[in-house]
Order: structure tokens, then sequence, then C-alpha cells
């Protein structure tokens, strides 16, 4: 298993990690299986964003012994209310439902404190500027969560978020098919087939912001929805209007800026298992570059993906990295020093590019790697 800083948080955090999904409504010796296999694994952090009471005493006892093993994401403003889920920003049931949470986990902390889905504009106002936040600020303060983040689909409120400077995770819903829609405030507009009945172009550039400023800010990102709730694993269900594979998904989303853990939308022990498969895992098999440039319903063209198969370079330039490094450097006004850094660090720079074209002839979305490679020399400097 590999391993990945979380932003600015201190955490590393294992590239596959692991939804609740699979856990809920099921006996403690089933959890605790799921458990067993995470420990096994390396799989470290959890997103517990379901307050089903059941699962939560039964990841508690799976727990015992080795919580020290594990990072929670534990989510605030979620509670279970006559027998079911309820979102709430009602402070006495969100004080309420946390404190539930870490009781039932048997734990008194949480690495991270999850403001529970927040997809309207006007929602996330509500919560920077309530008490939501400040209950957020005070646990942290007393050390019962260890940094604050965010759950949304909406990328405009995830960029407010990370430019706010009081969230350090965001966990956002990333895949190739969402990715290509424009911010807004219904979830179920993601999932309908009408909003993928043109042929769509490209990353959204809000989307795309979103991804570069966490990476700028230090936001790490973990990622929900990379299967697109399993319609993107099946040729009757894609919207993308063709099957993708766990392992395409799985290395889409972390080859995103920022991100730094996809939780597993696992069922069963066995989709688990294909999800972990990803870190031994071939090139090829991971590969998702060409099966993006066929999908029937969006194209890429012209849009780097950070897939690597520019490489390799004869002068030994990482033409995906510097490009990436131009993304970031693009979407402000000076060159961030962090992205300087970065780019100061490689072994070959742009500078040294001979404009060969080796690199376009290999890219399956026909990218001008070789007029990135001048703008980066010039941008940057030798």
């Amino acid at each position: 298993m590999r391993y990945r800083k979380l932003g600015r948080t201190g955490l590393e955090v294992s590239e596959i990690g692991m939804g609740c999904e699979g856990l809920l409504e099921r006996p403690c010796e089933e959890i605790g299986a799921f458990v067993d296999l995470m420990e096994e694994k390396g799989v470290n952090c959890i997103d517990l964003y379901s307050p089903e009471p059941m699962f939560r005493s039964g990841l508690g006892k799976a727990l015992r012994g080795r919580r020290d093993k594990f990072i929670l994401q534990a989510h605030l403003c979620t509670v279970w209310k006559d027998g079911q889920y309820k979102r709430t920003r009602n402070m006495e049931e969100v004080r309420e439902g946390f404190e539930d949470q870490l009781a039932r986990l048997e734990t008194d902390h949480a690495e991270i404190g999850m403001i529970h889905y927040v997809d309207s504009m006007d929602e996330w106002k509500q919560v920077l500027e309530g008490p939501v936040m400040e209950y957020a600020k005070e646990l942290k303060r007393d050390g019962k969560i260890g940094c604050i983040g965010l759950s949304s689909h909406n990328p405009e409120v995830g960029l407010a978020a990370a430019e706010s400077g009081l969230v350090d995770v965001l966990l956002f819903s990333v895949n190739p098919c969402y990715d290509l829609q424009p911010a807004g405030e219904d979830l179920e507009k993601l999932q309908e087939e009408a909003s993928y009945a043109d042929n769509l172009v490209n990353m959204d550039p809000v989307r795309q912001k979103l991804y570069e400023t966490c990476q700028r800010l230090g936001v790490g990102i973990t990622v929900m929805k990379a299967f697109g709730g399993g319609n993107l694993l099946s040729d009757e269900l894609s919207l993308a209007g063709k099957a993708l594979t766990p392992w395409q998904c799985i290395h889409y989303a972390l080859t995103r800026p920022a991100v730094a853990s996809v939780m597993s939308g696992a069922r069963s022990l066995e989709e688990l298992k294909e999800s972990i498969a990803y870190e031994e895992a071939s090139d090829e098999e991971r590969d998702y570059a060409a099966a993006f440039a066929s999908l029937p319903k969006i194209s890429w063209k012209g849009h780097c993906m950070y897939c690597g198969h520019c490489a390799p370079c004869p002068v030994g330039i990482d033409v995906a990295a510097v490009t990436k490094f131009l993304n970031l450097a693009r979407a402000q006004q000076e060159i961030p020093e962090t992205v300087r850094e970065h780019y100061g660090a490689l072994s070959h720079t742009a500078a040294e590019c001979i404009g060969c074209g080796a690199c376009e002839k290999r890219c399956p979305f026909e990218v001008p790697a070789a007029e990135n490679m001048k703008l980066a020399a010039e941008l940057f400097g030798k």
C-alpha cells in the first residue's frame, strides 16, 4: 500500500480508503472482517458519513486494540432520527450526534471532523458564519478532531471552502463524468443521463480550478463517488456510454491534483479486495487514457490528463509533471512558491525540451506538449 500526505494536515493516508457502505447493517463479526482486511492490507483511512448506530458501535468494537492504526474521517451534522439518516444544522442535534459518534466508536477523538454535505453557496455561507463552523473550531481546539473537513459535490462550494483557510480536507466527488459538468447545487443532475446527452468536451474550468487551488493551498482531497455509485462500471448504466474498470476510475482520481485517498464504496470483502489490488496492478491495467479517448459521449481532446503516455522523453523531462506545474501556475497572478520549488526539484526542466514531438505522437488526447514545454520554460526560466 502506498501512502500520501493529506495536504497540510500532517496525516499520511493510504491511497485506497474505505467508505462505510459495506459496513452498514452488518453484525459485529462481519464489520470485524472488513477491519481485519484493512489492517492486513494497510488501508488506514475510513470515512464515517453514516450515523447508523449499529454500524458505529460495531466499528468501535472492531477497532479495539488497534484504533491507532486508522485515520477516522468522522462527520458532523449527520444524525440518526426516527430510524433513519438525517442531515442537520440544528446545533443540539449536531453536538449530540458527534458525541454519540465518539462514544460508539470508543474513542475520544477523530483525526478529521468533516462538516457534512454542503452543496449550495447559501448553505456554505450559513456554515461559515454560523455555529457549525464555531463548533468545528471548538472541537479542534479541544483535540476532539485533528483538522476540519467539508464534504461537497459542488466545486464552487469546495473552492470557497479551500480559500477560506479554515478547511483542511475536502471530501469531493471525483470521476471523469462528473468532472465535465458545470457547478451546481443539485447532485441528481450529475447522475442524470440527460446531463450527458450532448457531446461533452474537457473538464469544467471551475473543477479544474478547485483541484489546482487545493494543491496550491495544501487542502487535501479525499474522494467519494469515484465509481459514480457503481454506474461507471456498467456498460448499461455508465454515463460515459462505456464501462470503465475500478482500477481506471481509481487511477483517474489519484492523478488529480491534491487527491490523497479514494474512499472505496465496497459493499463486500471481494469488492474491497478488488480496490486494494489497484496497488499491485500494472500500468496497463490502471491506464485510463485509451479508454477515455474512445468514450462515445465524452471528449478530452487537447486536455492533459497527466496520464503519462507522453513518456519517455528522450532528454528525460517528466512532461506530465511539467504540464501540471504549468497549469497550477497559470491559475495564479504569480507563481506560487511551492509550485516553483517543486518545478525546480525536477531532474530535467522544460528548458531542455528539444521539440522532437515524440511526446505528442504518443498522447491519446492530442495535447500540444511541445508548446506547453515552451510556455513552461518561459514562465519558470532556466
